[in-house]
């Protein structure tokens, strides 16, 4: 199949006249058949009447042929390691790949070199962006300085150029005073504070998931305690501040129940899991060596079923990839030396469809945690079908098989343990301000 890539002009000269689509929007419970207007980078018109002959003169007609036409997906934690890593993945690779899947929207995290730590380097992504990118970009900001848990970053800089959160991402904030004092900022500036969750000291240098796997290979494992006590740690400190906490990637089940109590008691807590933790367990190392290392890690699979019923009941809010790219010879390693990562940008849409395909998810309600609700954790005007909104759009289709395939990916790197598996749906046009970025035929 033929994939084209159209960088976005921001001039939206077209107008863009979507039929023949079965209109699916999460956030209001739309699901028809009908078509969509798109013109100025805003949807101006959903809804049955918009079909074949009733289109405005001279718009763009894409017949979507039965398939999905959703809000496009928002990945609210990538790495996109420009600056510094531009060998492992720039902005422009990064977002090319992104909405191969189907992405419009990604947030980057802090941890380039130098640190997204104050307003310049946020001004020099946000000028890569303009001038390379296929989606909109968004970042995190650090929560210190240099990621390194001591002194306070730049939080009120960094805000007013437009990061829509704070993380130290892979460097969790072991510093309880200094957790606090983040929180209070952020809440002041009407911002996230999202965490890796983890307690370096019980992690000791682990590389795997700490069960049968890690006994068996003879090598450090990660406890589910060391993401557990820091989440239970930062929710109490949030209980203090009255904030908005975001556990990213959580993989543990004492980490979600911990979620699952907060928000029983009217904390704002949200959290997010990544594909891979709700496909695959710690076996997979066995399978795929390196390529299934990441942090966290894969875990039991008692912990992939309570990552499965936090989807299913609500407790987690969103889907996001961690997307991690790297080189190979970082991955070519001994196991407890190899970097820890994933790429999975273009994998997000076809995995996560197994939950709708294994009727685990009504589609409404996985398209809910890549769209609306991603987008309501960052605050970004995003991932609805409805009028005033950006023409930012995905047209999926659901059921056609196909098997993954690391060597055609659009990313710069290629570590993923899911090359080779069979999979159905994948995006077929990625729509970003009313232009058509990509297209599958």
């Amino acid at each position: 199949m033929k994939q084209t890539f159209t960088k976005p002009t921001g001039k939206q000269a077209k107008t863009l006249a979507f039929i023949n689509a079965r209109l699916v929007d999460p956030e209001s419970g739309r699901d028809e058949t009908g078509g969509l207007i798109a013109q100025d980078g805003l949807i101006t018109d959903l809804g049955p009447h918009i079909k074949k002959g009733a289109t405005p003169e001279g718009a763009e007609v894409i017949d979507c042929g039965g398939h999905v036409l959703a809000p496009g997906l928002v990945d609210i934690q990538v790495h996109f390691r420009e600056p510094g890593q531009e060998h492992k993945e720039t902005i422009e690779s990064g977002s090319r790949s992104a909405v191969a899947g189907g992405i419009t929207m990604v947030v980057c995290q802090p941890n380039t070199k130098p640190t997204i730590q104050d307003a310049t380097v946020v001004e020099f992504i946000k000028s890569r962006a303009r001038e390379t990118s296929y989606n909109h970009i968004r970042m995190y900001g650090s929560m210190t300085e240099g990621l390194k848990g001591e002194q306070l970053a730049d939080l009120s800089g960094m805000a007013k150029a437009g990061v829509v959160g704070f993380t130290d991402d892979g460097l969790p904030l072991g510093n309880s005073l200094l957790m606090r004092r983040v929180m209070e900022y952020a809440k002041d500036l009407g911002l996230v504070v999202a965490q890796h969750a983890e307690d370096l000291s019980l992690t000791n240098k682990g590389c795997i998931n700490e069960g049968y796997v890690s006994a068996q290979l003879g090598v450090g494992g990660i406890p589910n305690a060391s993401e557990a006590v820091c989440v239970e740690r930062d929710i109490l400190l949030n209980a203090l501040v009255g904030g908005h906490y975001h556990v990213l990637h959580v993989s543990t089940r004492e980490a979600l129940d911990a979620v699952r109590r907060a928000k029983a008691k009217g904390q704002h807590v949200t959290c997010e899991v990544s594909p891979h933790h709700f496909t695959l367990d710690e076996s997979a190392v066995l399978e795929h060596g390196t390529l299934a290392k990441m942090n966290p890690p894969l875990r039991s699979k008692e912990d992939v079923a309570a990552l499965l019923e936090g989807l299913k009941d609500g407790t987690v809010d969103a889907i996001a990839t961690d997307h991690a790219p790297h080189d190979p010879d970082s991955k070519a390693l001994p196991l407890p030396s190899a970097t820890f990562g994933i790429v999975g940008v273009e994998t997000m849409l076809p995995i996560s469809l197994e939950l709708y395909h294994n009727k685990l998810l009504s589609l409404r309600d996985l398209l809910a945690k890549m769209t609306n609700q991603a987008a309501d954790i960052i605050k970004q005007k995003t991932g609805r079908l409805a009028k005033g909104y950006p023409a930012d759009l995905v047209v999926i289709d659901l059921d056609t098989p196909w098997t993954i395939d690391h060597t055609k990916f659009s990313s710069t790197s290629t570590n993923t343990p899911f090359h080779g598996r069979k999979v159905k749906g994948r995006a077929i046009h990625t729509v970003v301000a009313g232009e058509v970025v990509y297209s599958l035929s």
